[in-house]
């Protein structure tokens, strides 16, 4: 079902992972210019990725465990960009290549949240449909 609040979570990280790279900055180089996302292609695939993989969750509301098993999939994603940003944080640091660390670091973070609130969600659906199965 489309109504229920893990839609509502899955679709905000498919927003939060696929619209705000392309708004928030990622880090200021040396020279003052913003680098997005948009500008490494593996980061922006990762992104995509794992906007996709929230939407592909989202329309496979009939099967709650595979559900479950993508929305894990996608925080282990979101876990490896993170993982990216670190080092990269943690390897150029000062005046090298990234100056000035941007908001876009934590767009991973709040992607992670909602996929864990969501997966929680799906998994009381389904601690839900198997307590009314063992009624009947």
């Amino acid at each position: 079902m489309l109504q229920r609040i893990q839609t509502i979570y899955l679709l905000i990280a498919a927003l939060v992972s696929g619209g705000l790279i392309f708004v928030l900055p990622l880090w200021t180089s040396a020279e003052g210019t913003e680098v997005f996302a948009k500008d490494d292609v593996w980061i922006l695939a990762g992104f995509m990725a794992s906007a996709v993989l929230s939407v592909i969750t989202i329309f496979n509301f009939k099967n709650r465990q595979t559900q479950f098993v993508l929305g894990r999939l996608n925080i282990i994603l979101n876990f490896i960009l993170l993982g990216v940003f670190v080092y990269q944080s943690l390897t150029l640091s000062g005046e090298a290549a990234a100056s000035e660390k941007g908001i876009g670091l934590l767009v991973p973070v709040f992607s992670i949240v909602f996929l864990a609130l969501a997966n929680k969600a799906i998994k009381k659906d389904e601690a839900l449909v198997k307590s009314v199965d063992r009624l009947r």
